[in-house]
């Protein structure tokens, strides 16, 4: 049995892979428990987890050096590095927190897998390192313009992991997460705030006039593609694009979240974010010829799934 360790296990994505791999591996969750969003949902994914005995918490920030020497030893094999410093808004209000959680913090999480001998670290990047679009879809030959510090920090990242790959041999892959959504996601995010609201018949405030337009990714879809670069190195040293391969305006989500729930909830248009994109579309041909992702879950299927399930959980 192979250890595995997942730093952010205790959020979304990261509660997802180790969910997914506890059965097979022994894992080790590194989450510092930010309250930059419910710590109750983390706790919960963490009593989830913590149900199995191959799975143990350490609670800690990648920023700590030392702990990750500790925790990142010669009996670690693989890395998933989940944690981040999330939100494009937030990153425009304070720029700072994400440069040091993800560009030095990544940083940190490379040198000690470096020093462990860790086989490959499957590192989370971000739809948001491409900015702004001079074409659509987006393939990774795409110029990466990132319009937020979030981007910029993320786009910094996966160059770290270049790096790390090309100078000094560690093995990386950089997968560029195009709006994952599903059951336990971060609720201050477009689909749990609609679908909140929809059940509430409360206003649903937009910004923009709602003809950006998004790829969206179910979460299945995600785990899939990081549990299978445990049993390839074809992706080695490269960043590529994990979506669902089409894009819908926010308009069209709300209606579709509308027949879905029953709900008559108003839409109150407001102004632009800044550090928003526009639109996002992912080409996935690469990580499909690399590692044979295909999305299998439509927009459709995935909304009526999530619905689902916060009706029951939340």
């Amino acid at each position: 049995m192979s250890k595995i360790v997942i730093t952010g296990g205790a959020g979304f994505i990261g509660s997802h892979i180790a969910e997914k791999l506890v059965s097979e591996h022994e894992i080790i969750i590194i989450d510092n428990l930010d309250d930059y969003y419910s710590l109750e949902l983390k706790r919960r994914n963490l009593k989830l987890l913590l149900a199995n005995p191959n799975v143990q918490f350490i609670e800690g920030d990648i920023t700590d050096t030392d702990l990750l020497r500790r925790v990142i030893d010669a009996d670690v094999e693989f890395v998933y590095h989940e944690a981040a410093q999330a939100g494009v808004r937030i990153s425009v209000e304070d720029p700072f927190k994400p440069n040091n959680v993800n560009v030095l913090g990544t940083l940190n999480v490379l040198k000690a897998s470096l020093d462990a001998g860790v086989k490959r670290v499957i590192n989370a990047s971000s739809s948001s390192v491409y900015g702004k679009v001079k074409y659509l879809p987006f393939d990774e030959a795409h110029p990466t313009m990132p319009v937020s510090p979030y981007g910029v920090s993320k786009l910094a990242a996966e160059h770290y992991c270049r790096v790390f790959y090309e100078v000094y041999g560690l093995p990386t892959v950089s997968l560029r997460y195009f709006t994952v959504y599903g059951p336990r996601m971060r609720p201050d995010l477009a689909i749990s705030i609609f679908t909140g609201k929809m059940l509430a018949n409360e206003p649903i405030t937009v910004y923009g006039d709602g003809k950006q337009t998004r790829d969206f990714t179910y979460i299945d879809d995600i785990v899939r593609v990081n549990r299978r670069l445990l049993d390839t190195n074809a992706a080695d040293g490269y960043a590529m694009n994990v979506g669902g391969g089409h894009r819908i305006t926010v308009n069209d989500l709300i209606a579709h979240l509308r027949e879905i729930t029953g709900s008559a909830s108003e839409i109150v248009y407001s102004d632009k974010q800044k550090g928003d994109a526009e639109h996002t579309l992912a080409d996935t041909s690469l990580a499909e010829k690399l590692v044979g992702y295909r999305p299998e879950v439509s927009i459709r299927e995935g909304l009526g799934r999530f619905v689902a399930w916060y009706r029951q959980h939340r």
